[in-house]
């Protein structure tokens, strides 16, 4: 039973934070639908939306973070994970500790990354606020659908666990 809670807290945990940020990033979203919009706007809108796709949903999440997740997440299913990797479950799945330490460098890179990104946005004017942030709800629920999907995967065995994946 500890098992199954430690594994829907780490996966569940990841996807919560994710829907965290669709929630506080819609708002900007909705506002560019008030916007009057020129064809320029509308061909950013498409590109924006499509790069985040690609880059952030499929390369990013589909191909690198989701299946990581899960297979971290899948550790805690067996009666070796230690305590403090279930207490900390969601940062476990993310590999913020328990892991190679290139790996833990790269996630507290792109951490920062995220957090310079998520600063900068604030002084970018409507409608491109909106425009970048829609490419970003797409990048985001991307990664939370292919979460979920490798969830079905390692449900099936065709997804490896291992606390050591890079």
């Amino acid at each position: 039973m500890l098992n199954r809670l430690s594994f829907l807290w780490g996966v569940g945990g990841v996807c919560g934070l994710l829907i965290m940020a669709i929630y506080r990033l819609s708002p900007y979203t909705f506002e560019l639908l008030q916007q009057p919009l020129s064809l320029v706007h509308y061909v950013a809108l498409v590109g924006s939306c499509l790069f985040m796709a690609y880059s952030e949903g499929y390369k990013g999440f589909q191909k690198s973070f989701s299946p990581r997740v899960v297979s971290r997440a899948r550790c805690l299913l067996t009666d070796d994970a230690k305590l403090h990797w279930r207490l900390l479950a969601p940062l476990f799945c993310m590999s913020w500790f328990a892991a190679p330490r290139k790996r833990k460098i790269v996630v507290a890179i792109l951490t920062l990354m995220i957090v310079c990104c998520v600063v900068g946005m604030k002084y970018v004017p409507q409608p491109w606020r909106g425009i970048i942030d829609a490419g970003v709800l797409v990048g985001l629920s991307w990664g939370i659908a292919s979460i979920i999907y490798c969830c079905y995967l390692g449900s099936k065995g065709l997804l490896k666990s291992s606390p050591e994946l890079a």
